[in-house]
């Protein structure tokens, strides 16, 4: 009996190992009382979402450049957009990461 083979597609909340290891980092530093796995990579950083503020935003920038080499300023155009969710976040750092 042959069983149809299925394709694995990722779910789209679903966290990538990299979106994971980011949350795990944002978790910690914030000291949030949140689980890293169950955050909505495409869920908004600021307000809702996370509900981050400037100050949360702040201690994030100085720890990705600590942990990954990236330097980024959430108050220019691309820190902003690089913001807007976890996912965005994650994929700002994979480009810019230092090798």
């Amino acid at each position: 009996m042959n069983l149809p083979t299925t394709e694995f597609v990722p779910r789209p909340d679903a966290l990538t190992d990299e979106e994971l290891e980011l949350s795990k980092l944002i978790v910690s530093t914030l000291d949030l009382e949140v689980d890293p796995g169950g955050v909505d990579p495409a869920a908004p950083l600021y307000g809702s979402g996370l509900g981050l503020d400037s100050i949360d935003i702040l201690e994030i920038t100085l720890s990705i450049s600590r942990v990954y080499g990236v330097k980024l300023r959430s108050d220019e155009e691309h820190g902003r957009s690089a913001f807007a969710s976890l996912r965005s976040l994650s994929q700002y750092i994979q480009q810019h990461r230092a090798k």
